[in-house]
């Protein structure tokens, strides 16, 4: 099983968007965002849009198209973020209900539910105490 990289691929774009603003550009392209991230476009465009879904990003079509950012930097936390490319639970029950008979099958979900819970708390709580303006202002001192 391979870790998700979706959230550090939506904070680098939108980190990146930001960045291009501040440096007097109006909307970033796709492609300029993809050649950040080492990606494909049509990668950077499906993320961007649940973004936009979420009000964190907006495009432009026609001249001028692409891509910005509805809120500053310090106003998008990475839990926004993670909720706008995330929303359901971080982690799952069995696809199917294990044995009711078996001891550790009858008490196994109600326990592992509980410690998902106290996790997903855990993270979500972590993800709000960083905006992209932090991950931004990171990001430069280690360049």
């Amino acid at each position: 099983m391979s870790a998700n990289s979706r959230l550090t691929i939506a904070a680098h774009a939108l980190t990146w968007i930001g960045l291009y603003r501040r440096r007097g550009h109006e909307v970033a392209t796709s492609e300029q965002i993809a050649t950040s991230v080492n990606t494909n476009p049509v990668v950077i465009r499906r993320l961007l849009a649940e973004l936009r879904k979420a009000g964190l990003a907006d495009s432009r079509r026609g001249a001028g198209a692409g891509w910005m950012l509805t809120r500053d930097l310090a106003a998008i936390t990475l839990l926004d973020v993670y909720r706008a490319i995330e929303p359901g639970p971080l982690f799952a029950l069995h696809p199917a209900t294990p044995d009711p008979e078996c001891v550790v099958g009858h008490g196994i979900g109600p326990v592992m539910a509980a410690v998902y819970d106290e996790v997903e708390a855990a993270l979500r709580g972590e993800l709000a105490k960083t905006t992209l303006e932090d991950v931004l202002r990171d990001v430069l001192k280690a360049a």
